[in-house]
């Protein structure tokens, strides 16, 4: 039997991930890399420590299969996270600048007030601020000490992994796909190209950036030397959040999705027409090169097959238990934090505002800072972790509330995946705040799902965008239990408590 392996190179750690055919996991293994934080808003990865991990898990992995043959990978990673490296060499020229960091605040502010902000909008879809890739690759071009040569290259985290899974820099494939490339604020995501009008705003040579190719497609094929065979198709490439709204089978216009990671995001498929840009949220690709119409062979082939999404991204969700975890030792581990937040039936007016990293959706204010109101001598760390968790959902309800108001529908259900998400009472408390009901699918890790999922259709695995949404499969369905007065009532003072937040900027 074969097997398709997902490489899913997240913010804190990659996990490779194995499916069978019938889409039962064949295995998994998982390595967390460190964290670097050289100031207070900055957060750096060494690409190193990527593919090391990217390594050591794919090793782990083969060696569990017992025999089985690798049919394809697929690669899904975080967004926004600027690497860059010598063609020549292979080696990194900087730390990697992750999503969440914040060092590109005052030069967005610059950019916008010198009306950059409309043509950033109708050309990305995004908004301007440090989230995105661009300022991030001009702030490595005039302060990181990289030069701007022939040897220059410029990718994401799916980049990067793929140009080692092919040979490095003897002959590996630089390349990338539209979700991607959509997040770095220079892709014209109408006309699925580099725009010219970015590289030249924010100095970026375009012979350092990566071939942009369909989603779902071949990339290259594995080399001797790293744990795969070689000669393994790479045939499928997503950016994470759009790899989850495809392993949740949200493969038709109004299907919506959140996952709960590190940060949390929010993506409704609206299909295949470019929608104008909405108040607060995002427009992004969610994938080209499949045709997910009824009756229709899944891979096209081309890059200008689209999918659009909304989106709603949201910083910090699981950051917060890893705050609670890590910087307060609240809790021992991730896996104490739902016990201890349904240990007490009210936070007794404590609100939690996790915005470490400033806010995303629908604020885009990167001055904000973290923020926890109504302690009293009686909160305890049970308090503080129910806190954290209803935070998550009333993030996730500002955003849905925005994406309503843009797309024009409301949705009849969120589907849900991420790690927090096996919190019984996150479930539960999201139901309440949306008043629609949630789903969480028997299969968590959606978007190692997604990924191998779009690898194996290209190559023949599964045979229809049909067939792959037919494996979706629900283990818990939670209904609103609480009513509309009293979860607006508790929304109306967590945005009350956001506006602390915003009102707190150490660094203007």
């Amino acid at each position: 039997m074969s097997v398709v392996i997902a490489i899913d190179a997240g913010t804190t750690g990659v996990r490779s991930f194995a499916l069978r055919p019938d889409g039962t996991p064949a295995g998994y293994a998982y390595r967390e890399f460190p964290q670097h934080f050289p100031s207070p808003g900055l957060v750096e990865h060494d690409p190193d420590d990527i593919w090391a991990a990217t390594e050591a898990t794919l090793a782990e992995l083969v060696g569990r299969l017992d025999g089985e043959a690798v049919a394809a990978v697929g690669i899904t990673n975080q967004r926004e996270t600027a690497v860059v490296w010598d063609r020549r060499t292979g080696r990194p020229l900087h730390r990697a600048l992750v999503w969440q960091d914040r060092r590109t605040a005052a030069r967005c502010d610059e950019l916008r007030e010198a009306g950059h902000l409309d043509l950033v909008r109708r050309t990305t879809g995004l908004v301007l601020d440090p989230y995105f890739s661009a300022t991030k690759l001009e702030w490595l071009l005039t302060h990181g000490g990289v030069d701007a040569g022939p040897d220059l290259a410029f990718g994401t985290v799916d980049s990067w992994i793929l140009w080692n899974l092919t040979g490095g820099a003897s002959g590996g494939v630089h390349a990338t796909e539209a979700s991607n490339a959509s997040r770095t604020m220079l892709f014209d995501i109408s006309a699925l190209a580099w725009s010219s009008e970015l590289l030249d705003l924010f100095g970026v040579p375009e012979s350092c950036l990566p071939e942009v190719r369909p989603s779902g497609g071949l990339f290259g094929r594995t080399v001797p030397g790293t744990p795969l065979p070689a000669g393994v198709p790479v045939a499928g490439v997503l950016g994470d959040q759009q790899a989850a709204l495809f392993g949740q089978a949200c493969l038709e216009p109004g299907l919506t999705k959140n996952t709960y990671g590190t940060g949390s995001f929010v993506l409704m498929n609206v299909g295949d027409r470019c929608p104008d840009p909405a108040p607060g949220l995002l427009t992004t690709v969610a994938w080209t090169g499949l045709d997910t119409g009824a009756g229709s062979h899944p891979v096209t082939g081309s890059a200008t097959v689209a999918t659009y999404a909304l989106e709603g991204s949201i910083f910090a969700t699981g950051a917060a238990v890893q705050w609670l975890r890590d910087g307060l030792g609240v809790i021992g581990s991730s896996a104490e934090m739902g016990p201890l937040a349904e240990s007490c039936a009210d936070t007794e007016g404590v609100y939690m505002v996790p915005a470490f990293t400033g806010l995303g959706s629908p604020w885009w204010d990167p001055y904000a800072r973290g923020t926890v109101v109504g302690i009293t001598r009686g909160t305890t760390a049970a308090h503080l972790a129910r806190a954290a968790v209803e935070a998550m959902a009333f993030q996730t309800r500002d955003v849905v509330e925005a994406m309503a108001s843009a797309s024009g529908q409301t949705i009849a259900e969120l589907r849900i995946d991420g790690g927090a998400s096996v919190m019984d009472l996150l479930v539960q408390v999201q139901a309440d705040q949306l008043q629609v009901p949630v789903a969480r699918p028997v299969l968590q890790e959606t978007t190692a799902v997604g990924a191998a999922y779009l690898a194996g259709l290209s190559e023949g695995v599964w045979g229809s965008v049909d067939d792959v949404a037919s494996r979706w499969r629900l283990e818990r369905r939670c209904e609103p239990a609480a009513t509309r007065a009293e979860v607006d009532a508790r929304h109306g003072r967590w945005r009350q408590a956001v506006e602390r937040s915003r009102g707190w900027a150490l660094d203007r």
